[in-house]
């Protein structure tokens, strides 16, 4: 298995729009076949060093991973509306 982690910091942080981004994350579940474990939680403290959420995927293998990136659900609807109100990211990627 491969855990996928995505922590955004986006450019108003207001609880409304964490609670979008959570749900537009979670909208991939039964959408996105690659899927097989996700989470999306939002930061509870708030500080200059915090991400406002984190996205949190399990996928099979590397290559359930490049599919993933690449689905077309998984970029036209939640990766256009991350990318449209984050001012960063950060990521990482590895097998357990």
């Amino acid at each position: 298995m491969v855990k996928h982690i995505v922590m955004f910091k986006f450019r108003d942080s207001t609880p409304e729009l964490c609670a979008e981004a959570q749900k537009i994350i979670l909208s991939m579940v039964g959408k996105v076949p690659q899927l097989r474990g996700l989470r999306a939680d939002i930061d509870l403290l708030h500080s200059d060093r915090s991400c406002d959420v984190c996205l949190q995927a399990d996928v099979d293998d590397m290559e359930a991973l490049q599919a993933y990136a690449q689905d077309p659900y998984h970029c036209d609807v939640v990766k256009a509306f991350l990318g449209a109100h984050s001012i960063s990211s950060v990521t990482a990627d590895y097998e357990y």
